[in-house]
């Protein structure tokens, strides 16, 4: 009965908010299957530390010289096309829903990586500009994927303690280091020897997940890593 009643409830928010897809603009799925098959996807080989698909498997020069604290970062699509208008509209213009299709995709990537993971940590929004945003897209991903993979989600052991420009503001990686250096905090005992995986929309150089991985294995963390739904290559 109550499957039922699920049924009929999701007709009825079809029908009065149907979904188009943010690729092609069809009507039926917020990424329809012929977009879905049409998406950027990383393949490797991959730098084992950023993620950045190249021509062989070892450090990427960036890779090389960086002391990270993160084990690695990895993504399943460049951040371009249907999947950067995708996150856009879940990040810009609340288009919430969008969330749930998109952990999906997270999911299946996730299914077939060897990826340490006993908790779901979302990156944090700094409490300004989560007031100002409503919520935390990052959030809403790892809540649906946490559904989807059985791992529990953890919103509230880490913050982010400073307020920082965004990231797409700075100009190198440098300057995006610096921007983030300090910014998160975990003083729980929360994650103490666990493996962590971090959530986040987008992975441009890797310094906001390093920076949160940096309070995390302070706190007691083994391992963490970072999944993002997109990465700027």
């Amino acid at each position: 009965m109550r499957s039922h009643a699920v049924k009929l409830g999701e007709l009825a928010l079809d029908f009065l908010f149907p979904k188009w897809c943010v690729g092609c603009g069809t009507r039926g799925d917020f990424i329809c299957a012929d977009c879905t098959r049409h998406l950027a996807r990383i393949h490797g080989p991959l730098c084992p530390q950023c993620g950045r698909p190249q021509t062989s498997d070892i450090l990427c020069p960036a890779c090389v010289n960086w002391p990270a604290a993160i084990d690695g970062i990895r993504a399943p699509f460049r951040f371009e096309g249907t999947i950067r208008q995708a996150v856009y509209d879940l990040k810009y213009h609340n288009v919430r829903t969008l969330a749930k299709p998109l952990s999906g995709l997270l999911h299946g990537y996730l299914a077939a990586q060897s990826i340490p993971a006993d908790v779901l940590v979302p990156v944090p929004l700094h409490s300004k500009r989560l007031k100002d945003r409503g919520y935390n897209q990052s959030a809403l991903l790892a809540g649906d994927l946490g559904k989807l993979t059985g791992l529990p989600v953890v919103n509230d052991r880490l913050i982010r303690a400073i307020y920082t420009s965004p990231q797409a503001r700075t100009s190198s990686v440098g300057e995006r280091l610096d921007n983030v250096a300090g910014a998160f905090a975990c003083n729980s005992s929360a994650f103490r020897g666990l493996s962590v995986l971090l959530i986040d929309d987008v992975a441009t150089s890797g310094a906001t997940l390093n920076a949160a991985a940096t309070a995390l294995k302070s706190a007691g963390a083994i391992t963490v890593w970072g999944l993002a739904l997109a990465k700027e290559i």
